[in-house]
């Protein structure tokens, strides 16, 4: 009797091994899968909304980050990051994708999320110092350093870009390239262009990517009427309309 509930057990514990490796197989293969099946369209859109979502946590809390009254804001990278995360769901309809270990999606998440993190600790001081009303750590300034920390995390791999018409270029290093100013003119100024549609295309190689933005109701404090007029950051104000052309989320995936 006892040998026969020993061979039972140890039956039963090869099946279970095997078993778990069968599982753990099919994970991989499915993660496998799955990044296979990511075109590079989807990689850059994902980035883009991933980008958009904390740009978003900035904008909610501009009042909160220019009270001179208050000190620690709350919002730590940690927090940052979650909310972002969480609009990204609300943006997307789903949560981040799975991707595969080592794989190009995987590299870039981690990279987005730590450039996110990194610029909300970078600017600690800057967000809770009081005393201080208007710090400048508008969206945009938020989108353009996280953009700049990707791209050097990736090292080329990809890169990402704020750019807007040339008209509305406030920031030289946000002047489009010619394919970004192309775009701009034969696409997304286009009437009969899907409003809001991104637009890709692989050039000599490099696959090159754009999703458009468009002005919102806090937008226009800095970028609305009356035009020529300064805003808070003493640049002129252009005049823009709600749902105007404002800029585009630009990024580029080189030939391998």
């Amino acid at each position: 009797m006892f040998k026969l509930t020993l061979s039972h057990t140890r039956s039963s514990a090869r099946q279970f091994f095997c078993l778990a490796l069968l599982v753990l197989f099919s994970s991989t293969a499915l993660l496998q899968a799955r990044a296979a099946d990511i075109t590079q369209d989807d990689l850059a859109n994902e980035l883009a909304v991933l980008l958009r979502s904390a740009r978003l946590v900035i904008s909610n809390n501009q009042e909160l980050i220019n009270d001179a009254e208050k000190g620690d804001k709350g919002l730590a990278p940690d927090k940052v990051v979650a909310q972002a995360k969480e609009n990204y769901k609300k943006a997307a309809g789903k949560e981040l994708t799975k991707a595969a270990d080592g794989s190009q999606l995987a590299r870039a998440q981690k990279a987005m999320l730590a450039a996110i993190s990194e610029v909300m600790a970078k600017n600690q001081a800057l967000i809770n110092e009081k005393g201080k009303g208007f710090k400048g750590f508008l969206p945009a300034v938020f989108a353009r350093q996280v953009a700049e920390n990707f791209s050097a995390k990736m090292n080329g791999e990809i890169s990402v870009k704020l750019t807007a018409p040339k008209e509305l270029i406030r920031n030289r290093l946000n002047r489009p390239d010619d394919w970004e100013h192309s775009t701009f003119v034969q696409q997304f100024k286009n009437p009969n262009y899907a409003k809001g549609q991104a637009y890709s295309q692989v050039v000599g190689g490099t696959f090159r990517f754009m999703i458009p933005e468009y002005y919102g109701a806090t937008c226009l404090q800095c970028h609305g009427d009356p035009k020529g007029e300064k805003d808070i950051t003493g640049a002129l104000k252009e005049g823009s309309k709600l749902g105007d052309l404002a800029g585009a989320i630009s990024l580029t995936i080189p030939k391998k």
